[in-house]
């Protein structure tokens, strides 16, 4: 009796040990979150910000509304692509209708009123997603190039404005630089990396031997499970089944703006790829200006200056930099949808909530009286979506969006957000699946 009891003694503590020493091995691998959540949901794992200056209302509006389902309009035409993912939202006003350039109000719900609880909704996620034990190596990740151009600002706040990361180079070397040896790979980083099982065999050959039959075959059940993670999560790394993908380092960071946006893309996702973050954003251009160098599609010059309040009513130019605006937002969905999730869930994309926002819903007359959204999830992901896309005008205060934004990363309490006196402290109805 004594024997057996102290068999079974061992049995547990090896069996928990066995189970820490897991744990230790993988505490800082960036696929231990996936496993644990292997179960494709409603909810997405990620948000994405797009963050842009205002626009002009009629060059983006759909040309035509079917029920719900738009005729994109020329500014918004690369959306048409995927449709199926994208919910435009619109002429909702800001609770400070007045409020222009340099406004807190796009992503804090709130306008200068009261300084001291400016929060905004990526660093409010980032901070409950904290508090709920979701803990990444960069709680919020905030880039963009020129973001605080002429003396603007970005949306993002906490208190006081928070500026993004302009230079691609330091972005690179904040995410990948000290994590991934110079001359190593993504691909060889859990080939480097000695199973744990291989470290505890002196102990399991030893346990085996004081082992029923029964009971060592539920034994070897439990270590094979341990080798299939394993062999899951290694499979991950070099891209048999996706996971993390390190972009290439930015040879030097560009002079114009918008290339090292693009950059700025990359390195988005693959620091999404590698969950060092579940919140980034990207800024195009400050609340004052975004210097524009497109020999492509023959466009230059100063966004707010020479295309917003220049060229109206037609808005030519700001026409042809919102399509490709947009199509920057497509190519943000295709490169999320090209790599998949290391746990099998479908892709990045699929986990994703992609937001595209703006200081401003009509930029050439300076108000927020119809602030807009793009919105954008994957297959079964949280947002309401149809084959044609969907178009919801509403007259809620745009923070119910925002809102909604909290909701779907799993932000239900939204006590310290936003404005306290909001009527329908909630998120928009209508915008989410559920």
């Amino acid at each position: 009796m004594k024997g057996s009891f102290m068999r079974s003694h061992r049995r547990r503590d090896f069996l928990k040990g066995l189970g820490a020493s897991v744990g230790a091995g993988f505490l800082f691998n960036p696929f231990l979150d996936s496993i644990a959540e292997a179960a494709p949901g409603r909810k997405p794992k990620r948000l994405l910000l797009f963050c842009t200056m205002g626009t002009a209302p009629s060059i983006w509006k759909p040309t035509s509304v079917s029920g719900e389902t738009p005729t994109f309009s020329e500014s918004t035409s690369p959306l048409a692509d995927v449709k199926q993912h994208v919910v435009l939202v619109d002429g909702l006003p800001s609770g400070n209708p007045g409020n222009n350039h340099g406004a807190p109000d796009g992503l804090t719900g709130l306008g200068f009123s009261d300084p001291a609880k400016l929060i905004s909704v990526d660093q409010f996620i980032a901070d409950q997603l904290i508090a709920a034990g979701t803990k990444t190596q960069i709680p919020s990740l905030l880039l963009g190039a020129e973001s605080t151009v002429n003396g603007g600002r970005s949306p993002y706040y906490r208190k006081d404005n928070l500026p993004g990361i302009a230079s691609p180079t330091s972005a690179y070397s904040t995410l990948f630089g000290s994590a991934i040896p110079s001359n190593t790979s993504s691909n060889d980083l859990l080939r480097r990396r000695k199973s744990v099982l291989d470290h505890l065999k002196n102990e399991i050959t030893a346990l085996e031997g004081n082992l029923g039959s029964e009971q060592k075959y539920k034994l070897e059940l439990h270590i094979d499970s341990i080798r299939q993670i394993e062999e899951r999560l290694s499979n991950a790394s070099s891209g048999q089944t996706g996971g993390c993908s390190v972009p290439t380092k930015p040879a030097t960071d560009p002079a114009n703006p918008l290339a090292a946006n693009l950059l700025h893309m990359d390195l988005l996702v693959g620091a999404f790829a590698c969950d060092i973050t579940r919140v980034g954003a990207i800024q195009w251009g400050s609340d004052q200006a975004m210097n524009v160098d497109l020999p492509d599609i023959g466009l230059k010059g100063d966004e707010h200056g020479a295309m917003i309040h220049t060229g109206a009513p037609a808005h030519l130019d700001l026409i042809k930099l919102e399509k490709w605006l947009s199509q920057r937002f497509v190519d943000l969905i295709n490169k999320l949808k090209a790599i998949p999730e290391a746990d099998g869930s479908g892709t990045l994309f699929d986990n994703t909530l992609i937001a595209w926002c703006r200081d401003m819903g009509d930029s050439p007359n300076h108000n927020q009286n119809e602030m807009k959204f793009v919105l954008a999830s994957g297959e079964g992901g949280y947002l309401k979506t149809a084959p044609g896309g969907r178009y919801i005008k509403s007259s809620e205060r745009h923070e119910r969006v925002l809102l909604s934004l909290c909701d779907a990363m799993g932000v239900t309490d939204f006590a310290g957000f936003g404005d306290p006196n909001l009527r329908s402290k909630s998120p928009l109805p209508g915008l989410s699946a559920n």
